[in-house]
């Protein structure tokens, strides 16, 4: 199953939705702490600068009237506020930095409550009270009439993230699913050489490396099927001759080589083949089916030794791939199984957590792990293998050719019960599309 986490564009979007997150929270907090400590202190310069400037008029201008809003109190009154035992934590630090601007010994109060907010001041010089005005210490809007607004900047934020994370991850997503397709053998068109620099090297990169890689495989696959196409007419002329040789054992040791060679002439053939499969889907199970009881028909035909098959088919009708290409896949197992392995060979398919599974096993030795990675290698002949006749080494080459052509994936290993097991998987979506493809293909074809 797929998690959106596992790719580029949701850890993307997820450390882009935490960094916003943390950002925005430090910076309401930030602001907020700001805003109370620019009001205290600018409180507490007004505080003292109208201190000092009525010590001042006092000094020089004893019998100028105050303003209004400024009094003398003698000690004596009765009121004098008192200070009570808990004060708001802002109150405390402006009093606090009030008394700091004060000389030392000062005594430094907060007018009585219900009334507007007064500083009652008296240094050790001063012979009364000194009460003037100050700004009352007004506290930030709660944070119920700021969450709406950190909504709003939060989401136009994020919003503007994830679409430029979408974007940088649109080019890679593009070039993720071009190496999907060349590691499957699939035909590759370039990527658009899209986002920052070193991506844009990067997918230039990747297309001249498949621009190269596609024309040695072409130079390679014409000069194969080249030559196996000009050795088909010589092996049919020596056929013809050995069949019209007198002696009976001569004539038949002749023939099966020239069966041997032409064999390995078809097997380059399909090796070089290149094209996709436009054959119909058919459905797996009743196919496997039907060339299982083929081979044992054409053995019996032959006059080859009798080699047990088993079926064990439950995928279902919608495991469906193109006839041509299990054919192939099945036929070349069983050549292998035949050749190699030991009876009883066992075709098996089902539905999976992933897709669907088909797996075509022997009884046989197997083959040794240090010599699994050499299986599917194109011209490369086991050990074990080396007795048998008109086999190129190109049976599991074959294989792992058509099952990538198709979008699925192979894996090669031995069986529990001894044996070589190939198993070949096909998500559900590469089914899917290729039974659309191959519709599409079919409608066509039917329009011309």
């Amino acid at each position: 199953m797929r998690r959106p986490v596992d790719s580029l564009f949701g850890r993307l979007a997820l450390l882009f939705i935490g960094v916003l997150l943390i950002s925005h929270v430090a910076w309401f907090s930030l602001i907020r702490l700001e805003h109370n400590q620019m009001q205290t202190r600018y409180a507490v310069e007004e505080a003292v600068f109208l201190v000092d400037a009525v010590r001042q008029h006092i000094q020089r201008e004893p019998d100028q009237p105050l303003p209004s809003r400024v009094q003398l109190v003698d000690p004596a009154n009765g009121e004098v506020p008192v200070m009570p035992a808990r004060l708001p934590e802002p109150l405390v630090r402006f009093i606090e930095d009030v008394r700091d601007r004060m000389p030392p010994g000062a005594d430094v109060r907060i007018g009585p409550p219900g009334r507007p907010p007064t500083l009652w001041v008296r240094g050790p010089q001063d012979a009364r009270w000194i009460v003037v005005p100050v700004q009352p210490l007004r506290p930030m809007r709660p944070l119920d009439r700021l969450i709406p607004w950190f909504v709003i900047i939060f989401s136009a934020a994020l919003i503007a993230a994830l679409v430029a994370a979408w974007m940088l991850q649109q080019p890679l997503r593009l070039l993720a699913q071009a190496v999907g397709r060349f590691g499957r053998g699939q035909p590759v068109p370039p990527v658009p050489e899209r986002g920052p620099r070193e991506l844009r090297q990067l997918t230039r990169g990747f297309n001249t490396m498949v621009t190269e890689v596609e024309r040695t495989e072409k130079d390679r696959a014409v000069m194969l099927a080249g030559v196996a196409h000009d050795l088909k007419t010589p092996l049919a002329r020596l056929r013809l001759r050995a069949e019209m040789m007198d002696e009976a054992r001569m004539r038949d040791g002749v023939v099966r080589d020239v069966e041997s060679m032409a064999h390995i002439v078809d097997q380059f053939l399909v090796f070089a083949h290149d094209g996709a499969d436009g054959s119909e889907p058919v459905d797996v199970d009743e196919q496997c089916a039907r060339i299982a009881r083929n081979y044992r028909a054409n053995l019996a035909t032959m006059g080859a030794e009798a080699m047990a098959i088993e079926t064990q088919l439950h995928a279902g009708p919608d495991f469906r791939l193109p006839a041509a290409t299990l054919e192939r896949l099945v036929s070349n197992l069983l050549d292998n199984a035949h050749a190699y392995g030991a009876p009883p060979v066992v075709i098996e398919t089902s539905r999976g957590a992933q897709g669907f599974v088909l797996t075509v096993r022997d009884h046989g030795t197997g083959i040794s792990d240090q010599d699994l990675v050499q299986a599917s290698r194109p011209f490369v002949r086991l050990d074990p293998a080396r007795g048998g006749n008109g086999h190129s080494g190109l049976g599991l080459a074959i294989v792992e050719r058509l099952v990538r052509r198709a979008g699925g994936e192979l894996k090669i290993g031995n069986g529990a019960s001894g044996g070589l097991a190939v198993q070949m998987t096909f998500a559900f979506d590469v089914v899917a599309r290729n039974i659309s493809e191959a519709a599409q293909v079919w409608q066509a074809a039917g329009a011309h």
